[in-house]
């Protein structure tokens, strides 16, 4: 498992916060996810040999949001 933070553009809402999270975790790959809407970071917990960053940009992208950073 590797761990990454994805900056998200400015997230309107912590239902929006929510909506990404709810999304990430049923992502094929993520095992964990946890979005905080004050930072708009989310911190994913994902297996590489599954998915990799760009998919895990896929996956927020469906909810009409964007990762401007990956750390």
């Amino acid at each position: 498992m590797r761990k990454v933070k994805l900056y998200l553009e400015d997230l309107s809402c912590p239902d929006c916060a929510k909506k990404i999270e709810k999304i990430l975790n049923k992502t094929e790959g993520v095992n964990k996810a946890d979005v905080h809407f004050t930072t708009g970071k989310a911190n994913v917990e994902y297996d590489p040999e599954s998915i990799n960053i760009e998919g895990l940009k896929d996956a927020v992208s469906t909810t009409g949001y964007q990762v401007i950073k990956v750390r």
